[in-house]
Formats: structure tokens, sequence, C-alpha cells
């Protein structure tokens, strides 16, 4: 911990959708604000103008929206901060800490060839970087520069990371990287467009970051960062690099690679009181416990126990989860829930008692929101039973007590008791077992064999939709 009020942040680029690793980072940096009772701010990287795209931030905003992460400030976007940038670079060049490089694309593959041929690491060589004594090339008259910054080229760049502990890089294995691209690669208003690791400084220092959780994929930028931090005298944040998530494959997830958008989970059923004690827990832990609430989560989440090891994403541990929070939550948040599925399907309804008490029969059977709408479908829409379910369970031997069971329904009171009562007598009536009887009752009317109890679920149709599905046996 620092002295400085706590300040995290989530910066995604809208390039695609909010991928799993950046919602769990989002995660950690939420908790971590709300624990301490900082602020969690959220800002779009939108600089690769070529990529970035409005339904990307659209996507981001409502992933965020549904996990429940409010923030304190944002969204902010980079690219209304380009004047802000260009002073910066401004302050830079006239420090000395950054150069104007003209060096073109083909200067700098034939580069990396002859470091390749000598082999050599390939990085950019320093041949515009100001020394006392050097002579520079002539300016070029047709070749825009690009702003470089001018590495220490000696000592060390050392941090505590949050996560791994301490880490050191050695100055003489980064380069002068490119901060400031030229204004005619697609910035606005003559100002050029910088690069992510000059960009992510100017935001932090900025905005006061004190915390930054990300990915270890963004470990070998911080020595990068921390340098430029340093020469603009800006105070470090902390920072916290957690390790990848692993798919079914073992290989990384990412947008190219097997991962599905935060909002296809929503999509799919899964719950957000879910999504986000499964993320949490991948990658961090609080002792043994497996579920928690998001105050819980709160409460706990000091930034200590997260995993130095990647974590592997498991789809039947996150449906498991997800069917406990079904479990917990109120019938008619789910009957809510069930009316938007539903009008999905092209099936209007309204949120009411008799939903309400359809979705706490039913969801003790269901990992998702999805499968309690596909349970649900039968007093909706009409049932089709197999070929197979109906020669399995509506017998001859059977038929005929199917008969009289629909005209004792006919004429009783359409109430669980009444129907168990009746469902009773014809078994007695025709010297069934139940199982023979509800089998061939629940393949008429519900389009399967297996239910919950009988009467529970007769109970729910109306009288007229189970005479009509009994009719003609």
């Amino acid at each position: 911990m620092t002295t400085r009020k706590v300040r995290t942040r989530i910066a995604p680029s809208p390039t695609g959708f909010l991928h799993l690793g950046t919602a769990r980072t989002a995660l950690y940096s939420w908790a971590y604000a709300r624990h301490h009772g900082g602020e969690f701010v959220l800002r779009i990287e939108d600089t690769d103008v070529a990529r970035s795209t409005q339904d990307s931030v659209d996507q981001i905003l409502a992933s965020v929206h549904w996990l429940g992460l409010d923030c304190d400030e944002g969204p902010i976007y980079q690219m209304q901060r380009l004047d802000r940038y260009r002073a910066v670079i401004d302050q830079m060049l006239a420090a000395g800490t950054a150069y104007y490089c003209y060096c073109t694309p083909e200067e700098l593959t034939a580069m990396r060839d002859a470091q390749k041929e000598r082999g050599e690491k390939t990085h950019y060589d320093g041949r515009w970087r100001p020394e006392p004594g050097k002579a520079l090339p002539p300016v070029p008259a047709d070749v825009p520069p690009v702003v470089r910054f001018r590495n220490p080229p000696e000592g060390d760049v050392s941090w505590d990371d949050l996560v791994k502990g301490r880490i050191t890089i050695n100055n003489r294995e980064i380069d002068d990287l490119i901060i400031m691209r030229p204004a005619t690669e697609g910035a606005n208003n003559g100002c050029g467009v910088p690069t992510y690791n000059f960009a992510v400084v100017v935001d932090d220092w900025d905005m006061n970051i004190s915390h930054v959780f990300r990915g270890d994929e963004h470990v070998n930028n911080t020595p990068w960062q921390i340098n430029i931090f340093n020469a603009l005298g800006a105070p470090l944040p902390l920072f916290g690099h957690v390790p990848v998530i692993l798919g079914d494959d073992g290989q990384k997830l990412s947008k190219r690679r097997g991962a599905v958008s935060v909002t296809a989970y929503e999509e799919n059923g899964y719950l957000p009181e879910a999504m986000l004690n499964y993320l949490a827990r991948l990658g961090w832990s609080h002792g043994d416990e497996e579920l928690f609430s998001r105050e819980q989560l709160v409460q706990w989440f000091d930034g200590q126990h997260l995993s130095k090891s990647p974590a592997q994403w498991d789809p039947a541990k996150l449906a498991w989860v997800n069917a406990h929070y079904i479990k917990l939550t109120d019938d008619a948040k789910l009957a809510a829930l069930m009316v938007t599925l539903f009008k999905r399907r092209g099936i209007d309804m309204a949120a009411n008692e008799s939903l309400n008490r359809m979705c706490a029969l039913f969801k003790d059977r269901c990992a998702t929101t999805v499968e309690l709408a596909d349970w649900l479908a039968m007093f909706f829409v009409d049932v089709n039973p197999s070929a197979e379910d109906l020669a399995a369970n509506l017998t001859e031997a059977v038929k005929p007590a199917v008969q009289t069971l629909r005209g004792k329904l006919e004429l009783a009171e359409w109430s669980k008791p009444a129907i168990a009562a009746a469902i009773k007598e014809t078994l007695a009536a025709y010297g069934l077992k139940m199982p023979q009887l509800a089998h061939a009752v629940r393949v008429l009317v519900c389009g399967r064999a297996q239910t919950p109890s009988l009467d529970s679920v007769l109970e729910l149709f109306a009288r007229d939709k189970v005479i009509a599905r009994l009719q003609g046996v």
C-alpha cells in the first residue's frame, strides 16, 4: 500500500468484444478500489483508429454494466485527449527525453534484417538519437517523422509487482520506442496519434491512478512505462500483472482463440452474480471459499492471494456456480428474465404470479436461464412428442387410463390436491403404477417423459390446454 488515495482503472481497446481476461482484471481493479474506499475509472483506449469501432465501445460498456462494475469516472476516450498528448510530447522534446526519428519503413526493415543476419537481437539502432558530438543524418523533406522516447541507455528498471514480486529488466534490453506517430496516419486536427505505451502513462498520470492490475502480457511494456513516468517526473503507480486464462485446450484464451464475449454469456443464460463469482475465483482465493457474494468479494479483496500461475477456464465449473445462483435468485426476478428471453424467441408474455411459480418449480433443474426457458416453453408453445417417447410410454394398456384421467380433470377443481386425487383414483381403477400413467401424461402434455411431480406441473397449465393435449388418445 501507498499513502496515495486508491484509484484503479480498466482501459480496454474497442477493437472487439470485452475479453474475459480484461473482464477479470476489471473486476479485480473494481474490487480493490471498493475494498479500500477508493475510485474506479473506465477509460477507452481508442487510438487504434483503423480497428476501433462504436459497436465495440457499446459492447464494452454493456459488459461492464452487466457485471455491475460501477465506475466513478468515465468512460474517458483517448482520442478526445490528443491535444494533451501533443503538449506532453512538446515538453519531452524540449527536455531532450524524446526526439524526432525520420527512418522510413524500408530503412527499419533493412535495419532488422541486417541485425538478424548478424545474429543480434532486433532493435532500433538509435541513428536519429541525439548525442553530444554526434552528427545526425540530413532531415529528409518528404518523410513525416515519428517521435521516439529517449530510453536510458544504462541501468536497470525494477518494480515490486503486486502479483509476481520483484522484477528487474536491464535498460539494454529495451530500445527507444515510438511514442507518437505522424498526423498523416490517422490523427485529428493535425495532431499525431500516440502509441499505447506513451498514452497509458499520460493517462495514468493525469488520472492519478495509484494501482494498475492487468494481464501479464504487459510485463514487457512496464519498463518502458516506468522510464516514461520517471522522465515526466510523474508518480509511479503500483503494478500487478495477473497470469493469463487458459482454454480447454491449454492455450491462452484471446479474441482470436476461442474466447467468447462477456455479453454472449449473458445471452447464453448466465447471471452476472455467477460470472462475477467465477471470474474472481479464477486466479484469486479467500481460503477455501468457492461461493461468495459481491459484498464478500469487496470485503476480502485486498490485493493479496492472487495466483502466480495461469488459470484454467472450466465451463462445467461456471455452470455449477451459475446453477447455484439461479437457485438463490428470487422467482420474480427470474420471471422478468424469462420475459426477456421469450421475447427474443418471438413470444410475448407478462411477468405474473403464474410465471413466478413456474420458475420456482423448475429452477433447481437448470444451470442457465436459457435451460429454464427451454423448460417453461411447454406452457407457451405447442409440444411435439417424439415418436420414440410416444411408443415407449403411451402403450395400449395405458391409453384408456389417460382418457379416464382426462375426464376426471375436466370436472376436478384445478388445484394440486385435486389433480393428485384424480391421478390416484385413475391408478387404482386400472391397477397401474405411477410411472406408467405419469410418463404417458407428461409426454402428451409436456413433450417429455421427465418433469417434476406431475400434479405440480399440471396445476401450472391452463386446464383447457391439458385437456386438449390429452384429447384423442
